[in-house]
């Protein structure tokens, strides 16, 4: 997964739900280096009761914002709407120099 173009992750799931798996798996995929870097990252852990559906929003250095609601997507589409978008960044990157 391409992280270097995102700016803002937060991310609202309940932990033992088994819907929130990926929202789970996304925040262990980030880099461990990517706070140092000037990413900010808002993980909201709702209690266990809680019936709110896991939200993943992004923010990237273009300032495109992404809401995806991942009750509904498993990780592989989230990963693809995310690299999607970071490739097209690294294409204009690449072309601007």
């Amino acid at each position: 997964m391409i992280t270097r173009f995102l700016t803002d992750v937060r991310v609202k799931f309940n932990p033992f739900s088994p819907r929130s798996k990926s929202a789970r798996i996304f925040l262990s995929l980030i880099p461990p280096q990517a706070r140092a870097e000037g990413m900010k990252i808002d993980a909201k852990m709702l209690p266990r009761t809680s019936t709110e559906p896991a939200n993943l929003e992004l923010k990237f250095k273009d300032g495109k914002e992404m809401k995806l609601d991942l009750d509904k997507m498993r990780l592989p589409e989230v990963m693809e709407q995310v690299d999607r978008h970071s490739r097209q960044l690294a294409r204009k990157e690449e072309l601007l120099g």
